[in-house]
C-alpha cells in the first residue's frame, strides 16, 4: 500500500486541497498544529456506485483523534482539539467494490483551526452579541492567534540557536581532545623511536 505525504504549513489557518486516491490505496496528509487549537475538517469523494472511504486521524504517539471506516456517503465531518503542540496525520483511503479493480477517487479537503474553526454564529446566538461585536471578538481571536504564533516561533528560534550553541561547543571540544591525542601519539612515537635507535645503537 502506498502512502503520499503533504507537509502543511501551520500558518495557514484554512487549508483547501483536491487530489485523487486509487483504489485500495490511501494518501496522507500532515498538518502541524499548536496546543490548545481546535481543528475542523471537511471532506467530500467523487461519485462512486458501491465504493467506500475510510478516514483515520493520528498524533505522533498512534493515538487515534478520529476514525471512520467504510463509509458510503460521500460527505462527512470531524473535529478535534490539539492538547499540545504535534504534527497530526490524516489518511483518506478508497475501496472499490470487491471483485472490482476499481478507480481513482477525487477528494475535496478543507481544514480550518484556531480562529477560523470557531462558529461564531454560534457564539453570537448563546451571548446575544450584535454583528459589530461578533466581528470585533473574531479579530480579537485573530490578533491572539497571531501573537502565539509569533511567541511560538521565537520559542522556537531560541531552542535552534541553543541547540547550535550547544553543537559548536562540542565540536571545539572535539578538535581540541583530538588536537591533544594526536600531540600525545606524536610525542609517544618520538620517544619509542629514539629508545629503539638507541637500544640499537644507531645514535647516542
Amino acid at each position: 500500500m502506498k502512502t503520499l505525504v503533504i507537509l502543511l504549513s501551520a500558518v495557514v489557518l484554512v487549508s483547501s486541497l483536491r487530489f485523487y486516491v486509487p483504489p485500495k490505496e490511501k494518501k496522507c496528509l500532515k498538518e502541524e498544529i499548536h496546543k490548545n487549537v481546535v481543528v475542523t475538517g471537511e471532506y467530500e469523494f467523487s461519485q462512486g456506485i458501491q465504493y467506500t472511504g475510510s478516514i483515520h486521524v493520528t498524533d505522533t504517539r498512534g493515538h487515534t483523534l478520529y476514525k471512520r471506516e467504510n463509509f458510503a456517503d460521500l460527505k462527512g465531518k470531524f473535529a478535534f482539539t490539539a492538547d499540545e503542540y504535534d504534527i497530526f496525520e490524516i489518511c483518506i483511503e478508497n475501496h472499490p467494490p470487491a471483485g472490482h479493480p476499481g478507480e481513482k477517487r477525487e477528494v475535496s479537503l478543507i481544514l480550518k483551526h484556531g480562529v477560523e474553526a470557531k462558529n461564531y454564529d454560534d457564539i453570537a446566538k448563546a451571548e446575544k452579541l450584535k454583528p459589530l461585536e461578533v466581528e470585533l471578538r473574531r479579530l480579537e481571536d485573530l490578533a491572539d492567534s497571531i501573537t502565539k504564533d509569533f511567541a511560538f516561533m521565537r520559542q522556537r528560534e531560541e531552542e535552534m540557536r541553543n541547540t547550535n550553541e550547544s553543537t559548536n561547543s562540542r565540536v571545539l571540544y572535539l578538535s581540541i581532545f583530538s588536537m591533544l591525542c594526536l600531540l600525545g601519539l606524536a610525542i609517544w612515537q618520538v620517544l619509542f623511536l629514539r629508545n629503539y635507535f638507541k637500544s640499537k645503537k644507531l645514535i647516542d
